[in-house]
């Protein structure tokens, strides 16, 4: 296991809707590895378009709160074990977000783009007879429209998701060729004081490269940012710690010195 990278900030367990793993199994997996810590990120995703397999991300709060911190509690010592969310993220659904996050002591909170515009990109209904570079522009300007309504995200997670499930995947696409929406997608997150995630699961879905792409990472620590997690998106206990040698040589390539880990909702920062 990587000694560099100890913490995986995002992962699922039988919580969210596409995932039937036992959280005790994440952590007993966690554990095996030397893990310090770890962050469960159960799905969220509010009015989730529907889909061929009938999943709704729907989460039940109270029931993960309790059953998190059962065990928390039994597993005291490694690895640490945090509290955290991913929250599909939609325009018309910031109030509530920010009511829950109100209500909720959260160590961790993703912010993702997983609906655009009623379709999930994960399914091949959003690129039928379309351009698929029409398709990753669309994308990225729905991640503009969500912006200017959410503040209390921590991370923007997985930033080109879409990339992983385009007909071509990455084999088209390049931080170039959206350049200019994507320094605009930076910018904001930047005068926000959102961070990024880098995103391992990129690779098990045969990219060969994270989530976002090396560039991007490169362009927002260009642009002074700091702020980035990292998480192996594991909904089963084989993909936890993913990748995370290569996760670390693309953080130091671009200019990281630091990955950060979010505790209470506060940003601390673990030296590479």
């Amino acid at each position: 296991m990587n000694h560099e990278i100890r913490w995986d900030c995002h992962m699922h367990s039988s919580f969210s809707a596409d995932s039937d793993t036992p959280m005790e199994e994440m952590i007993q997996k966690a554990s095996q590895l030397g893990l310090s810590g770890i962050c469960f990120t159960e799905h969220l995703d509010p009015d989730y378009p529907d889909t061929p397999d009938g999943l709704a991300f729907a989460l039940d709060i109270p029931a993960y709160r309790e059953k998190l911190s059962a065990l928390s509690r039994k597993w005291a010592q490694k690895p640490e074990v945090l509290y955290g969310i991913e929250y599909g993220l939609q325009p018309h659904l910031a109030e509530s977000f920010r009511r829950l996050v109100r209500e909720e002591d959260f160590d961790f909170v993703i912010g993702s783009s997983h609906a655009v515009h009623g379709y999930d990109p994960y399914y091949p209904q959003f690129f039928q007879n379309r351009k698929e570079s029409r398709c990753y522009m669309e994308y990225f300007e729905s991640i503009l429209e969500n912006l200017p309504y959410y503040d209390d995200i921590d991370v923007y997670g997985h930033l080109d998701y879409i990339v992983r499930y385009g007909p071509s995947r990455n084999r088209y696409y390049s931080y170039g060729r959206y350049k200019n929406i994507l320094d605009e997608i930076l910018r904001t997150l930047r005068k926000k004081n959102i961070g990024l995630e880098l995103n391992t699961g990129g690779y098990k879905s045969g990219l060969e490269q994270p989530n976002p792409c090396p560039a991007i990472l490169r362009r927002y620590r260009e642009m002074g940012g700091e702020i980035v997690t990292v998480g192996a998106d594991a909904h089963s206990p084989e993909f936890i710690g993913h990748e995370f040698e290569k996760a670390a040589e693309i953080l130091r390539e671009c200019g990281f010195r630091y990955y950060t880990v979010f505790r209470k909702r506060k940003p601390e920062f673990y030296r590479l």
